[in-house]
């Protein structure tokens, strides 16, 4: 089996920042908005972009995480752990059973997928319409 591993830290980073700048244009297209188009529409797509990259991500370590209690068991062997306390298996048992049923990926997606359409259209009716 190959090991599991997350992302190098840099690259979490990137993930981490995109959320957070995607986060911030979106919030500052109100202000921006009453003074130039042309930036509330660049805060848009910095924010629609930002989206995109950042739950994409979320969505695969969502699916990621799911993948490996239910192929490995291990909602089930933790039980089985001596060393445990009860507090402790039920606490863990409580974490691997709603990272594996968890509605977070139907979230991700669905953010994910209407910011994917919304950048399409976006840049079909700001660039490609004008040009028809």
């Amino acid at each position: 089996m190959e090991k599991p591993k997350a992302h190098s830290k840099s690259l979490r980073l990137f993930f981490f920042w995109s959320g957070i700048i995607a986060t911030f244009a979106y919030r500052i297209i109100v202000v921006v908005n009453n003074y130039s188009k042309f930036w509330a529409q660049i805060a848009w797509y910095v924010g629609t972009i930002g989206f995109v990259i950042y739950f994409a991500h979320r969505y695969q370590i969502s699916e990621k995480r799911a993948r490996l209690i239910k192929e490995h068991g291990l909602e089930e062997k933790i039980s089985k752990v001596s060393s445990l306390s009860e507090d402790d298996r039920l606490i863990m048992s409580y974490i691997f059973s709603t990272l594996k049923t968890s509605l977070e990926k139907w979230n991700y997606i669905f953010i994910f997928a209407a910011s994917a359409v919304a950048l399409f259209l976006g840049v079909y009716l700001d660039f490609l319409r004008p040009l028809l």
